[in-house]
């Protein structure tokens, strides 16, 4: 092998390798910045998503910025369990005045709090079987990871998906 060839073998090699880098970094930008998918199962938010499990898309974008609100369905880091991130639905924010059965299997007793500042208030839609703030309190709103604002089912809700995130994303 001569020099022009072994030079031309590197200046390829360096090229496709700067390509995958590249299209990494895009990908760990986009999924930690602005968009990611979670695979969601279990009965705790039945009947909006199935026991089986549902794929879906969600948002970083919002949380951020803070723009997440009453009834967002929002990935969150569980505080029981720092390794697995969970999805439930928004019930109250910082200030908000929350009223919740403590034991809903067992009794009809209430209680009433008050959301402190920084946090929010999470609850599956399956009181029943569901772990939440019910269980464990208000949850710091640093731990939120996404709003989500898509149920892929199939091909085309899927297609669906990738149409209104594009248009999220540039409008």
């Amino acid at each position: 092998m001569n020099f022009q060839q072994w030079s031309a073998l590197m200046k390829e090699g360096f090229n496709v390798t700067s390509f995958v880098a590249t299209y990494l970094c895009f990908l760990h930008v986009t999924n930690t910045y602005l968009f990611t998918h979670a695979w969601v199962y279990g009965p705790s938010m039945l009947p909006t998503f199935s026991v089986t499990g549902n794929l879906v898309l969600a948002e970083r974008v919002s949380t951020r910025l803070g723009k997440v609100g009453r009834g967002d369905v929002v990935l969150i880091r569980s505080p029981q369990n720092p390794r697995k991130v969970v999805t439930k639905r928004l019930v109250g924010m910082e200030g908000d005045k929350i009223t919740y059965v403590v034991d809903p299997k067992n009794s009809d007793r209430r209680e009433t709090i008050v959301v402190p500042k920084g946090h929010v208030w999470i609850e599956g839609d399956n009181i029943y079987a569901t772990s939440d703030s019910r269980k464990f309190g208000p949850v710091p709103y640093g731990l939120l990871h996404g709003r989500v604002f898509c149920k892929v089912s199939d091909l085309k809700s899927f297609m669906d998906c990738i149409f209104f995130s594009f248009l999220f994303f540039f409008l």
